[in-house]
């Protein structure tokens, strides 16, 4: 019977709600403002829907907040090693060398890209780069292809590789400069590949950056249509994504807008800007006109929610409307979609996204397309 190790790094994700660019050493300031528990839920999320599965495995985890804290009392067959409380990527390291040396077969993971560096950098140490990865999506941004697209998909797909119905190949791993990160820059390279249960449809795949230089005029022809909707109704209030098309827009409209975070904007000015969860709800709930979500998906994988845009969470989605969010996409990242992926973190919101089937996104100066929501 195989092997898996369940490993948590229970500070991964904490300030996505509060607007920060990454948690890495940030926890206990997260902690302080009021930031909750992300990656052991959802860890949990994804152990609970694997029991459903019924499928026999034997389990091996980190005592404490690194493992057992979040595993479902009725996952059977689940034997631990020592963890730390509170950890860090030294105590992540040397959870990864521990269940290696215990044989696991394959590593079940919840964290962002920086866990999985950590992880990376020890199957390379100890020359296992050969193991296969899980991650379940956890953090504030994850860029490298073994994350699953949804907790729920995480479990499906380690159903499905202990089953003999999914090979393992090669994915990227994407090393993001943190610091440039935090200043508002994308600077990322590859940092190294590893082995993940290959799935089109339950991997997230890695994320690619797609910009055709030749699109300019497209994206101001964009951006002259949301200028013209805020002229015909200077009292609606846009909750303005991040990315580098919303940017562009935004620039072209005349407003500088926040590099990677959140900003509102009404009748053309940015009256909110870098805000997060608490701020886009005070503001929404005291706003007495109409409101919109902005958002532009990922290259490549699709997502539209749930991936660097946290502060967007199911709350705010629900105080604006499924029905008032438009994507901004151009023909070249268009080409990179079969569907618009959702992790809300909300299991009951991603179920209605999925029942609306089709999203709306703005391709060009007045073309609207409809873009299929991804139902896995």
């Amino acid at each position: 019977m195989a092997l898996v190790g369940i490993l948590v790094n229970p500070d991964a994700g904490l300030g996505g709600r509060l607007g920060f660019k990454g948690s890495d050493g940030k926890a206990e300031e997260a902690r302080e403002a009021g930031a909750e528990d992300r990656s052991g839920p959802r860890m949990n999320e994804t152990l609970s829907h694997f029991i459903e599965l019924g499928i026999d495995v034997n389990f091996l985890t980190c005592e404490g907040r690194m493992g057992s804290t979040w595993v479902p009392d009725n996952l059977p067959n689940v034997d631990t090693i020592p963890g730390a409380d509170p950890s860090n990527a030294e105590d992540t390291q040397q959870a990864v060398s521990d269940m290696i040396a215990q044989g696991i077969d394959l590593l079940l993971y919840a964290g962002g890209d920086g866990t999985t560096r950590d992880i990376v950098s020890t199957l390379q140490k100890v020359d296992r780069e050969e193991l296969p990865l899980i991650g379940v999506p956890s953090g504030v941004k994850m860029h490298s292809g073994c994350f699953a697209a949804s907790v729920t998909g995480a479990a499906e797909v380690l159903g499905a590789w202990l089953n003999g119905d999914l090979l393992v190949g090669n994915t990227e791993v994407m090393d993001l400069d943190e610091d440039a990160y935090l200043q508002g820059e994308w600077k990322v390279r590859l940092y190294a590949e590893v082995m993940t249960p290959s799935s089109p449809r339950w991997m997230q795949g890695a994320k690619q950056r797609m910009e055709a230089s030749d699109e300019t005029d497209i994206i101001e022809g964009i951006g002259d249509h949301i200028g013209e909707m805020m002229q015909e109704d200077e009292t609606l209030a846009i909750v303005w994504g991040s990315g580098g098309t919303l940017r562009r827009m935004a620039k072209h409209l005349g407003m500088s807008k926040t590099v990677l975070g959140i900003d509102v904007v009404m009748a053309g000015n940015i009256i909110a800007s870098d805000v997060n969860e608490s701020d886009l709800m005070q503001l929404l709930t005291g706003h007495e006109g109409k409101a919109m979500i902005l958002l532009s998906p990922m290259g490549g994988q699709g997502f539209l929610i749930g991936r660097g845009n946290l502060q967007i969470s199911p709350d705010v989605i629900r105080q604006v409307g499924i029905n008032q969010i438009l994507g901004i996409a151009t023909p070249a990242k268009l080409l990179t979609l079969t569907a618009l992926r959702i992790d809300s973190g909300d299991s009951t919101l991603d179920d209605d996204f999925k029942t609306k089937k089709y999203l709306k996104v703005l391709q060009g100066y007045r073309t609207t397309r409809l873009i299929k929501v991804s139902q896995d």
